[in-house]
């Protein structure tokens, strides 16, 4: 069922794992300039919503054009191999194109997270290969296969192909590139969600004035943690910070509830892309001080907010609604007064 659990280490956040280093956006920024795929994603009011949810305003920031992807991914996975692209170019003076010839990236994807990898070692000539549990769509597979990705199925779920995927790497001549981060695995996640700053920089730069409510989904807590910490930087205390899991994935509330990282266990959720029941031990720690709230929706909870979405000519997933989906099911203390802000974070995955 839908619940909520209130943060009460905002402000500081838990001893272990602490909050990382802080982002820095101007870097991303400056990176993503050069690039001729990148352009700034719209902020969209939703009038006919925000009387729904019964607000006074609603913004939607809608990442479903990002860089052809079609997710707020394509920021992440391709920004840490463009870091490495651009160290090579400077060092050497090689073409771009081919800047990272011979070497190769490895990771695990329930979704968007493989389409980003596979487009930056496309980009800059490098080798991808993604691991996809089995229940992950063939579809998605034949799209990660047509952008030049080896695709190798293994496991059940997201954190057997995760394991698979990490043996593979410490096995062979392959840089795991993860999106979750653990002990003694940080510094690349970090430049993951380090990518999604830029997000964070567009909202605030494009907003007028700032909402009272942010409402952002989590899977193992990436986007949520860069935009939280990236728009606590720009407005301070006074929005409400709320991270939004499928019920059945709690990772984020039940580590919070622990005061540790545990991990969940639950059914498959409709949610794909959110559906990880292990967080990272990065986004945990920067959520534990910037968060307000931690919620969990249900999956009839997500499919209805696609269809209010639809509504308005917005096609996207449950996991790209889970926001919205809180809103609309009344975690937040929306009145009259709010101005909410929600992340529709890909498009519909026939999009």
């Amino acid at each position: 069922m839908t619940e909520i659990y209130k943060n009460t280490v905002r402000g500081h956040g838990l001893a272990d794992p602490a909050p990382s280093d802080a982002f820095d956006t101007d870097a991303v920024s400056h990176l993503l300039d050069q690039c001729p795929a990148h352009h700034i994603t719209p902020l969209v009011d939703c009038e006919g919503l925000a009387r729904e949810i019964g607000a006074a305003r609603l913004v939607l920031k809608d990442e479903r054009t990002r860089m052809g992807l079609g997710s707020f991914k394509a920021l992440g996975a391709a920004h840490v191999i463009a870091r490495d692209a651009a160290d090579v170019v400077r060092e050497t003076g090689a073409d771009w194109s081919k800047a990272l010839s011979g070497r190769s990236y490895v990771a695990a994807s329930a979704g968007n997270h493989g389409l980003s990898l596979a487009a930056g070692a496309a980009a800059f000539g490098a080798r991808a290969v993604i691991y996809l549990a089995d229940t992950v769509p063939e579809g998605f597979a034949a799209r990660l296969r047509a952008k030049g990705t080896e695709v190798v199925r293994a496991g059940a779920n997201y954190e057997e192909s995760m394991s698979a995927a990490s043996v593979a790497a410490e096995a062979g001549d392959l840089q795991l590139l993860s999106d979750g981060s653990w002990p003694g695995y940080t510094k690349l996640p970090f430049h993951v969600m380090e990518g999604y700053t830029q997000m964070g920089r567009e909202i605030a730069q494009a907003y007028e004035g700032k909402p009272t409510h942010v409402f952002l989904q989590a899977g193992v807590g990436g986007l949520a943690a860069a935009l939280a910490e990236s728009l606590r930087a720009y407005w301070g205390d006074s929005p409400r910070m709320i991270v939004v899991e499928p019920e059945a994935a709690p990772a984020l509330i039940e580590s919070m509830r622990a005061g540790v990282l545990v991990t969940t266990e639950g059914p498959v959720s409709n949610m794909g892309r959110l559906d990880c029941k292990t967080p990272s031990m990065l986004a945990l720690g920067i959520l534990a001080r910037d968060a307000d709230d931690f919620a969990t929706i249900t999956e009839k909870e997500a499919e209805a907010a696609v269809a209010a979405l639809a509504q308005y000519g917005i096609a996207t997933t449950p996991s790209g609604a889970a926001g919205v989906a809180a809103a609309l099911a009344g975690i937040g203390d929306i009145d009259g007064s709010s101005e909410v802000l929600c992340i529709i974070s890909e498009g519909p995955e026939d999009g």
